[in-house]
């Protein structure tokens, strides 16, 4: 082979691996983003059964065609408390069996049928440059990706075939099958997907080409695939929590081992692939393919029972820092690619700073109450911690909104406003904690009677903010007519406190000084009523 023929067919071959790359990447990126309600809904049922948690992972995986997204995602949702170890366990070797798929369409590139198949590339585009509805244009992008892998891999396949002898003359020296399992894990570790290694391999069949013998050293490739697939969850896992680290921790240890047992059964049966894979299937590609699936489910029957273990070794091997206080948030970076699941994880974070600022309320209202000044400090904590918390979610938002659909844009819309009047109650809290100030340098005293109808009111509030978070929580739209009666009730309130204070003033009863503090308290108080009800309408 000429200088010009090797050029020729190195540029051939790049270039028929960047078209298989873009169909992946539009099938991989349009499913997820359509898919996510669906995956939103299946990691919404994990339990402690560990056969359903398999399930989860492979159909979550088999929906979006990448162990690497789920995996990232699982790590997510570890590092956010929302799933533990022993259920992110399982679900990893549910995603390494869900991640085949991808190989076992590539295997359908070895029967004549796959070249009318790459006509959906312009149906596709068709379909989505005419269509203007979003969903419909990424079910165009995904036709449109499913057909550039079939043209990736026809390219790869025909570059191969016109180089044959050359290219059968390089790969028939490489036997080791150390070498081999190395560069499978290179090449993944190169693309971060096993998947389109594995497809690479399955082009090179198509072409006619073996690896070595063509005994089982195309299976030692194989298996430093899935080594090498683990350097995304292991990347997404740096500068996270310690069970973050463990999940990824444990992705690795389960791919190892199982290509370690593998690696040892090849070596001592040399005639594996002739007789198994070979007798049972004619095309090259599909004996590849059905290795890659057969491998992933043997591993996960094997080592499933032994999930603890899997804990174990991790725990072991990545300790809890010490001394150092857990900073509690639901963001997680690893969720911006899935939009719907990061609008959930969203939610929990502001139910999270509601919390935060009632606290902040709380105190402030036992420091007015109680004439305490020693409770303003820890309100003042609690406020910047909340106004930290609304930034931060702020910011996620604001990149949230640059990848999600518009059906998803109403729900961050929302969210904006909902931080707003969140924030305006720990606004009110930080407002009490001067009324506190003021009642204690002037002397005002306040009668038992009326402390005891604003204990009534706050206690309303408290109703009311009990009734706000299960609206937001379970949407149950249903509770909104109690929501409306409560928040009568605190207006009711607002209007007797202040008749019966005027009324005092009249008669003596209270000093005149006192009323600019008792009437904005009350206020207050009635306005944190409304901004809760402004929340809980946004369910509608």
């Amino acid at each position: 082979m000429s200088f010009e023929e090797m050029l020729l067919f190195i540029v051939k071959l790049l270039a028929g691996t960047g078209v298989f790359l873009v169909g992946v990447y539009l099938l991989t990126s349009n499913i997820e983003q359509l898919a996510t309600g669906r995956i939103k809904q299946l990691f919404g049922k994990t339990a402690n059964k560990r056969l359903v948690n398999v399930g989860i992972g492979a159909a979550s995986t088999a929906l979006i065609q990448s162990s690497g997204v789920t995996t990232v995602l699982i790590v997510g949702f570890v590092n956010v408390g929302v799933m533990n170890l022993y259920q992110a366990t399982a679900m990893i070797m549910g995603a390494n069996i869900g991640t085949t798929i991808t190989a076992q369409i590539a295997a359908l590139s070895a029967f004549p049928i796959t070249t009318y198949i790459q006509i959906l590339v312009f149906a596709g585009m068709m379909l989505s440059m005419v269509c203007e509805n979003d969903n419909v244009q990424k079910a165009g992008y995904i036709l449109a990706g499913f057909g550039l892998i079939f043209i990736g891999l026809e390219l790869m396949s025909a570059s191969m075939k016109a180089n044959r002898d050359a290219v059968q003359n390089i790969f028939a020296v490489v036997t080791s099958p150390f070498l081999l399992f190395l560069i499978g894990i290179f090449l993944t570790a190169l693309v971060q997907s096993s998947s389109v290694t594995t497809s690479v391999i399955i082009a090179m069949s198509v072409a006619g080409l073996q690896i070595g013998s063509g005994g089982n050293e195309v299976l030692f490739i194989i298996l430093g695939t899935n080594i090498g697939s683990c350097v995304t969850a292991l990347m997404s896992s740096f500068g996270a929590g310690a069970n973050a680290r463990r999940a990824s921790l444990i992705h690795l240890l389960f791919n190892t081992f199982g290509s370690v047992i593998f690696f040892t059964l090849l070596m001592v049966w040399p005639s594996f692939m002739e007789v198994t894979f070979r007798r049972w299937f004619d095309a090259t590609a599909t004996q590849i393919a059905m290795f890659h699936t057969f491998f992933n489910t043997v591993c996960t029957v094997l080592f499933l029972p032994f999930c603890s273990v899997f804990v174990k070794i991790s725990q072991i091997l990545i300790k809890d820092k010490k001394r150092k206080k857990a900073v509690e948030t639901y963001l997680d970076e690893r969720m911006l690619s899935s939009p719907s699941l990061a609008l959930s994880q969203i939610e929990k974070e502001m139910v999270l700073l509601a919390d935060i600022s009632m606290d902040a309320f709380r105190k402030s209202y036992r420091s007015f109450s109680e004439r305490e000044p020693s409770l303003i400090g820890p309100t003042h904590k609690l406020i910047e911690r909340a106004n930290e918390m609304s930034q931060n979610i702020v910011n996620y938002l604001i990149r949230l909104s640059a990848q999600s659909k518009l059906s998803e844009e109403k729900d961050i819309s929302d969210i904006h406003s909902n931080i707003g009047d969140i924030m305006r109650i720990a606004e009110i809290a930080d407002n009490l904690t001067k009324y506190t100030r003021r009642s204690i340098d002037q002397n005002l005293v306040f009668s038992d009677s009326v402390k005891t109808e604003l204990r009534k009111m706050v206690e309303k509030i408290e109703e009311l903010f009990t009734l706000t978070k299960k609206i937001i929580v379970e949407r149950d739209k249903a509770l909104l007519p109690q929501i409306d009666s409560t928040e009568d009730e605190i207006d009711a309130f607002r209007k007797r406190l202040i008749d019966s204070h005027i009324e005092r003033l009249n008669t003596g009863e209270c000093r005149p000084e006192s009323s600019s503090v008792f009437i904005n308290l009350v206020s207050n108080l009635e306005r944190l009523g409304d901004h809760l009800t402004y929340i809980a309408h946004t369910v509608q």
